[in-house]
């Protein structure tokens, strides 16, 4: 570490207060425990952390300030700072200045206040930093395609990672495109442990079935006598086909409600299976043509008058 006064970003002739105020501003920022998946920071952090502890030591820093010892705490030369002690920045006859009132690098009582009484964090109590904990391996990311049908039902998942050995997954309710999962240990290995495997879920078109939000849409056909005389059909859901009433004189575009079989929620429970009614006419039906063409009632009015055409 070539300069601690750089390091911190203060001037030389910062206080003990305004360092401690630096450094405090720097290790919120940079503590690895914040910065989990970037060892630049958790590289930064240790030298910073360095960086402070030699600023706060008297001693030290007025070593460092006449060049007796660089930004590592170690001896610019064999012999000190110069012929009588008089060759560095902190002037004759080996003046040492004082910065008053320093805390003398107690790290712990700022730890303390940044992260709850955790001195340091991760188990490094009373110091952390000052040796930089080894690094995790890196995270590897993975896409899963999932069916629609299984995201709506929460069907585990199997998935085969990087070393070849798979494992099931169990889907969070709620889950859409783009929801990730993380797999802790199951990333790259490191010195500090293997990283994490994150998993983005990516959920499949269904061919009939669409979403929204927690409920699920299904144009369902229905057949002319079944929309005039009503009764039970036949409904495909996530779960299995369920039997769904049909209302006497049901129009195309009519909405039906099947509760608890969309998907399912964060909050607890299910959407529901919402069913548009799409009546579906024979093609080339001369009977039928017959029919209407003597039919009294064919004249009713217009259905459109509403749109004002």
């Amino acid at each position: 570490m070539a300069d601690p006064y750089a390091a911190l970003g203060v001037s030389r002739g910062a206080s003990a207060d305004e360092i401690k105020k630096a450094y405090r501003t720097l290790a919120k920022q940079l503590h690895p425990d914040r910065n989990k998946d970037n060892p630049a920071a958790t590289e930064r952090f240790g030298k910073v952390t360095q960086a402070y502890d030699l600023l706060t030591d008297k001693d030290k820093r007025a070593r460092f300030d006449r060049g007796e010892i660089d930004g590592d705490g170690n001896p610019t030369s064999p012999f000190g700072a110069g012929p009588f002690g008089q060759g560095g920045p902190g002037g004759p006859g080996g003046f040492r200045p004082d910065y008053g009132g320093g805390s003398d690098g107690d790290i712990g009582d700022i730890f303390e206040g940044l992260f709850g009484g955790r001195a340091g964090g991760g188990g490094f109590a009373g110091g952390f930093g000052r040796r930089q904990p080894p690094a995790k391996g890196a995270n590897a990311a993975y896409r899963l395609a999932v069916p629609f049908i299984d995201a709506a039902t929460l069907a585990p998942q199997r998935i085969t990672l990087g070393d070849g050995k798979t494992i099931d997954l169990k889907l969070p309710a709620g889950v859409e495109n783009g929801t990730q999962m993380r797999l802790a240990g199951k990333g790259q290995p490191g010195p500090g442990g293997a990283g994490d495997a994150i998993v983005t879920i990516e959920v499949q078109p269904h061919r009939f079935f669409t979403r929204d939000g927690d409920d699920i849409r299904l144009d369902l056909p229905v057949s002319l006598a079944e929309a005039v005389l009503g009764g039970p059909v036949r409904v495909p859901t996530p779960d299995g086909a369920v039997m769904l009433t049909v209302p006497k004189g049901s129009s195309s575009g009519k909405t039906l409600r099947i509760k608890g079989r969309g998907f399912h929620k964060k909050t607890g429970g299910r959407g529901d299976e919402l069913v548009t009614l799409m009546i579906e006419l024979p093609a080339d039906d001369a009977a039928l043509a017959a029919f209407v063409e003597g039919w009294e009632g064919r004249d009713q009015g217009d259905p459109r008058a509403r749109f004002g055409v």
